[in-house]
């Protein structure tokens, strides 16, 4: 008896393992991160707002959207915060500064890849005032 049962356990063990899995279960082969990488991936380079020369560098995107970069007005000012969303097929992207003079002071770009460019707004807070910006890619 005991024989039999573990032969049909046995057996039984080797028909799970053979039997494919239905659609819904098996393993995607381009995950979330994946996806997220390929979306962002025009965004790393060299961006320079030509009405003054102030440019922002991005190195990577991880897969979460946040953005390994540097901005310079011409001298290095720390992000706070730098990251990348998407909107449908619109990728945003939204910088924080914390720097004397710029504390608070953001930008709120979305890249538009039929020109290249990152467009948006500038939001000085110290001035409280808004410009409408854009960076082109430094080539």
């Amino acid at each position: 008896m005991k024989k039999m049962a573990a032969l049909l356990l046995s057996t039984a063990a080797v028909a799970v393992v053979v039997l494919p899995l239905p659609a819904s279960a098996q393993v995607r082969t381009e995950g979330p991160a994946a996806l997220a990488d390929s979306a962002f991936a025009a965004l790393p380079g060299r961006w320079v707002r030509p009405d003054g020369g102030y440019v922002i560098n991005i190195k990577s995107v991880d897969a979460g959207g946040k953005l390994d970069a540097a901005y310079a007005n011409p001298n290095p000012l720390p992000f706070s915060r730098a990251e990348a969303t998407r909107d449908g097929n619109t990728i945003k992207l939204f910088f924080e500064l914390r720097a004397g003079g710029y504390n608070g002071s953001t930008y709120t770009l979305t890249y538009d890849p039929a020109r290249d460019i990152l467009r948006g707004v500038y939001y000085q807070a110290v001035a409280q005032q808004k410009f409408e910006v854009y960076f082109t890619r430094y080539k």
